[in-house]
């Protein structure tokens, strides 16, 4: 008798679970939308620059389709502000079709029409708010010095397996030349030639004014290194729990306490005077054959990795931007680069193309 009540307990909860749930079509979690992980500009922020996008990231692919003007839009006050929606990865863009007015509070506005692959639609509509500043330009670039003379600059050894091809100087300091290795480096007074560098190469141990020239070189490396790492009031924390795979990444910045991998694609995308800076505690890993592309007119020169522990680009990867590392850069057989690497130990390469911006 007790396990017959057991039984028909069990079945009046299963069809009570069934009929709750069939017609529940929307996402979990129940109220916070946490399928919506960030947003840039974040709520109540201030002095946001006027041409500045605005974009939502999601825990989740979403159905492109459902993500248009009608289920994202931007306002001010009760008026709508004309603008483009672009959606790739897990990222949702709003361009404005003009820059924003000065001193003025902004609502963005993401509404349940927007579904996962699946149909699902989002809980609740999200919206959150922003003040613009003054500023036509968000945040300006990275101030390498005169580190900004070199492609490649690193403190302790560079290391090639030829051939690399290199468009740029080449620089260490305070070691000397004789930490270049896999160059064939010819001597001149002050500085060094190689095939494969279209450019020259400097090293502590050379004819005056190198020397100094260096110090002076990586002290300014250093500062920026310093610069980039302490930008407070971050537009994205931790964003992918630190996997940047299959993002389109706006303009702004970037912070992490931990490493950051990309095991697939990445977009950055916006336009020529934009800048963006990448805050990284632990190391930066990119995947093997990962492309970085530029889209908008985005500039490589614009794009600042600040990363504390080691930089690895894996095997035929593309990477875009400048690399500062306080632990040391590897870039894996057939890596490319369009950027600089910036180290404070080593930077490690293999038959590689490095390419200054």
């Amino acid at each position: 008798m007790l396990i017959k009540k057991m039984i028909t307990l069990v079945a009046i909860a299963s069809v009570a679970f069934f009929v709750a749930c069939k017609d529940d079509d929307t996402l979990s979690p129940p109220n916070d939308n946490e399928t919506i992980i960030t947003y840039s500009p974040t709520n109540n922020a201030t002095n946001v620059a006027l041409n500045k996008v605005v974009s939502a990231n999601f825990s989740e692919e979403m159905e492109a389709s459902t993500i248009n003007t009608t289920s994202f839009n931007l306002k001010q006050g009760s008026n709508n502000i004309a603008g483009s929606v672009s959606y790739s990865g897990f990222t949702a863009i709003f361009t404005p079709a003009t820059a924003l007015n000065q001193n003025l509070v902004y609502t963005a506005n993401i509404s349940t029409e927007v579904k996962n692959k699946e149909g699902m639609s989002i809980k609740d509509n999200v919206t959150w708010s922003f003040t613009t500043g003054t500023n036509a330009i968000g945040m300006t670039s990275i101030d390498l010095g005169t580190s900004d003379q070199f492609v490649i600059l690193a403190k302790t050894a560079i290391t090639n397996v030829p051939a690399s091809t290199i468009t740029g100087d080449v620089a260490l300091s305070p070691a000397a030349s004789s930490f270049i290795t896999g160059f064939s480096l010819t001597d001149n007074t002050g500085f060094a030639t190689s095939s494969q560098i279209t450019g020259n190469v400097y090293a502590a141990d050379m004819a005056d004014p190198t020397p100094i020239n260096l110090t002076t070189a990586v002290n300014d490396m250093t500062t920026a290194y310093n610069q980039a790492a302490g930008l407070t009031l971050p537009d994205f924390v931790e964003l992918g729990a630190g996997n940047i795979g299959g993002q389109t990444l706006v303009p702004g910045l970037y912070k992490w306490t931990s490493t950051v991998t990309a095991p697939s694609n990445v977009v950055l995308s916006g336009s020529a005077d934009d800048v963006w800076v990448f805050q990284i505690s632990g190391d930066l890993t990119i995947s093997s054959a990962v492309n970085f592309t530029l889209s908008g007119g985005a500039k490589a020169e614009n794009i600042f990795w600040q990363v504390a522990g080691e930089v690895t680009l894996g095997t035929t990867a593309s990477f875009k931007g400048v690399i500062l590392s306080m632990t040391g850069i590897t870039l894996n057989t057939g890596a490319t680069l369009s950027g600089r690497a910036l180290a404070q130990t080593a930077v490690i390469l293999d038959t590689n193309i490095v390419t200054q911006p």
